[in-house]
C-alpha cells in the first residue's frame, strides 16, 4: 500500500464515497463555504466624518497658537540671563536679563525686574522694566509706570502711563 491508499481514521467506512461533504473553510460562519458577499466588492467600514474633540489637544487645522497656553510662552526668570536669538515664541515674559533678537512673536512683556537688550518685532509690547534697542509693536505698545525704553521704537498705537519713559527715535506705523 502506498501513502495515497492509506485509510484515514476519520473516513466514513459505511457511507458511499459520493456522499461526503466538502471540507469546511476555516473560520467560516455556520458551515457556509463563502462569506455571503459577492466577490469583487471590498469591505469598506463606515468612517465617521467628524473627529471627536479631546479637551486640551489642538486640532490639526489649528495653526493659531494661544497666548494662554504655557507651551507657547517663554518666561525668563529673575535670576536668569539669556543671550541669543528667539525664533519660535508666541509670548516672551522677561523677569531677568535678556540680550536677544526676537522675530515674529505675538507679545513681549518686560516685567519691573526685567531688562531686554536687542531687537523685537511683535504685535503687542507691554513694558514695565527696561528695554534697550529696536522695538516694533505692530498693534499696540504699552509703557507702564516705571517702564523705560531707549532706542528705536515703531508702533501701531501707543499708551504711556504716568511715570513711563521713552528716549530715542520713535514713530508710528502706517
Amino acid at each position: 500500500m502506498d501513502k495515497d491508499d492509506k485509510e484515514t481514521p476519520n473516513a466514513n467506512t459505511g457511507a458511499a464515497s459520493g456522499m461526503e461533504a466538502p471540507p469546511l473553510k476555516p473560520f467560516s460562519k455556520k458551515g457556509a463555504h463563502s462569506t455571503g458577499k459577492p466577490s469583487g466588492q471590498l469591505f469598506r467600514p463606515e468612517i465617521p466624518r467628524r473627529v471627536a474633540e479631546i479637551p486640551g489637544v489642538s486640532r490639526r487645522g489649528d495653526h493659531r497658537l494661544s497666548l494662554e497656553d504655557d507651551a507657547n510662552r517663554l518666561t525668563v526668570g529673575r535670576n536668569i540671563c539669556l543671550k541669543g536669538e528667539i525664533t519660535a515664541c508666541e509670548k516672551l515674559v522677561v523677569e531677568g536679563r535678556v540680550e536677544a533678537v526676537l522675530a515674529e512673536a505675538t507679545m513681549i512683556e518686560v516685567m519691573p525686574t526685567g531688562f531686554y537688550k536687542g531687537s523685537a518685532n511683535v504685535q503687542e509690547a507691554d513694558i514695565c522694566g527696561c528695554f534697550e534697542g529696536s522695538l516694533v509693536a505692530t498693534d499696540i505698545l504699552t509703557i507702564r509706570k516705571g517702564g523705560r525704553i531707549s532706542g528705536s521704537v515703531r508702533y501701531g498705537k501707543i499708551v504711556i502711563e504716568s511715570g513711563g519713559e521713552i528716549s530715542g527715535d520713535m514713530a508710528s506705523l502706517e
